[in-house]
Order: C-alpha cells, then sequence, then structure tokens
C-alpha cells in the first residue's frame, strides 16, 4: 500500500472533498482523483462514496488503520534523520499544561522553544521529529507507566508524583471532607476537560461502572479556566492537588480511593540525549 496514496485518502475522508484535501496537498484535483482510485483498485474495493465525500465501510475500517501506520512511517523517517544529524544544543520543548511545572526542572541553557499542548498530541509530535522533548501528564497507579498511545519507540523518565484531588466549589458539601473514594462520585456532574484534568473516559476505566456524566465539556487548555468554571458550580473535575492551591473558591480534597497519583512523564526518542 503506497503511503502518499494513503495520505490523500485520509485528507480527502477528513475534509469531505476533493478539492479542499487538494489544496491541503499541493496537489490538482485530478490527481487527488487518480490516487484514490489507484488505492481503490489495490485493494479492490471502493473507500469513499461520490455524493457525498464520505468513507464506506471499508473505507471507515482503513481509517482505523491509516492513522497509526502513517504516524509510524513519520517516526521512523524521524529517528532515521536524527541518527546522522548533530544534538541539538537547545530543545523544542512540548509540554500539557499541568506539567508546565516541571520546566523548572530543565537545564536553561538547554531549552529553546516551549510550546503547551494538549497531552494527547505530545507523545506524536515526538515521535515524528516535531519536538525534542515532551513532557507529559496523567493519571495512573503509583507504579504503572502513563498510558500513553502506541506513536513509535519512546523513552519515559519519571519527572515527578503528586496527589489527585477532586476540586469542588468552596461551599459544596463534600469540601469538608479529608477524602473522596472516586466511585462514590460516579453519579455526580463532571466537567469533561481531556486537555486539562483527568478525561471522563479514564475515570470510568480506572473506577469501574459508573456514570461520571459530563455536565459540560471544556476543550481549553488554561487550568484556571477550569476551575473558574469549578467555582461556579459546573461540575466537578479530578486535579493534582498544586492545581488547586492558592484559590479561595475552589477546594481540593484528596482522591483517597482508589490509589491513583498525577505523574509527569518527559518522552523522547531513542536517539535522544536524557535531559532528566
Amino acid at each position: 500500500m503506497d503511503p502518499h496514496l494513503l495520505r490523500t485518502f485520509v485528507a480527502v475522508a477528513r475534509h469531505g472533498s476533493f478539492s479542499a484535501a487538494a489544496r491541503e496537498l499541493g496537489y490538482t484535483q485530478s490527481a487527488v482523483s487518480q490516487h484514490i482510485a489507484a488505492l481503490e483498485s489495490d485493494l479492490g474495493t471502493a473507500l469513499l462514496g461520490r455524493r457525498p465525500v464520505a468513507p464506506t465501510e471499508a473505507g471507515e475500517r482503513l481509517l482505523e488503520h491509516a492513522g497509526p501506520l502513517l504516524l509510524r512511517l513519520d517516526a521512523a523517517r524521524a529517528d532515521i534523520a536524527r541518527l546522522g544529524a548533530a544534538p541539538s544544543a537547545r530543545l523544542t520543548v512540548g509540554v500539557s499544561p499541568l506539567a508546565t511545572g516541571a520546566l523548572d526542572r530543565l537545564p536553561a541553557d538547554r531549552t529553546g522553544l516551549i510550546r503547551v499542548l494538549d497531552r494527547a498530541a505530545i507523545p506524536a509530535a515526538v515521535s515524528s521529529g516535531e519536538l525534542d522533548l515532551g513532557l507529559v501528564d496523567g493519571m495512573t497507579g503509583p507504579s504503572d507507566p502513563l498510558p500513553l498511545p502506541e506513536t513509535g519507540p519512546l523513552t519515559a523518565t519519571v519527572v515527578e508524583e503528586s496527589p489527585l484531588c477532586v476540586a469542588l466549589p468552596a461551599g459544596h458539601p463534600l469540601a469538608r471532607r479529608t477524602g473522596l473514594c472516586l466511585p462514590d462520585l460516579a453519579d455526580a456532574l463532571w466537567i469533561d476537560a481531556p486537555g486539562t484534568a483527568v478525561p471522563l473516559d479514564r475515570l470510568r476505566a480506572v473506577c469501574g461502572p459508573g456514570a461520571y456524566r459530563a455536565r459540560l465539556r471544556y476543550e481549553g487548555t488554561d487550568v484556571q479556566g477550569l476551575l473558574a468554571l469549578v467555582a461556579a458550580g459546573r461540575g466537578l473535575a479530578t486535579l493534582p492537588g498544586a492545581a488547586v492551591a492558592g484559590r479561595d473558591d475552589v477546594v481540593g480534597v484528596p482522591v483517597v480511593a482508589p490509589r491513583l497519583v498525577h505523574r509527569v512523564e518527559a518522552l523522547r526518542t531513542g536517539a535522544g540525549s536524557p535531559v532528566f
């Protein structure tokens, strides 16, 4: 399967348009049509409906494979390129919003560009060579690695661990508790903030059956913006205790069960030099 044809297919499926995909890729619309026809001929099945332009059942299945396949190709190309390149004196660092405190541990003379990114985007950006180093955070068991997407060979180094808490409005009935069990809050209303707080699907995976219903979804990367929503009574959120400190309108009650921690890990490729 030609990866160039596969990239064209992914672009057309994403845009729902041959012309928009052509503009993105720098091809003519005719060339895009030829790519799709060649890929369909190779696989022996139709991948896209034409009116409207949308993946067929076979196309949907191919899309499930296409992202990881193309990412691994990009990761392989970047990894080989690093072998022949001189080590970078100053690093391009990607950091998730709740891992920014770990930046203090980086040598100032090694740090160049710093980009605050959604935590889900960082492993792929390190694998593809877009970042020299990634600082990513998440919730996990004390002895378990962070659950990261499969993007290619990466080396993870634990930078710091801290307790988790449930962020509540200061006047909430549970705000005076000394500890909370997450399964007891499965039927509460939550803010789904995958870029900052612990994502709700992660709570469901770790804590077992339960609704963990989202009252609203926050797609920003500003932690203080999320805490303002908590303070306004829009829902609960699970965060490291340090993220809640210093606010009078939000209380962080420690999570006592299940036994979980907030961890920050530094990600680099095998060809990268250790920093921590």
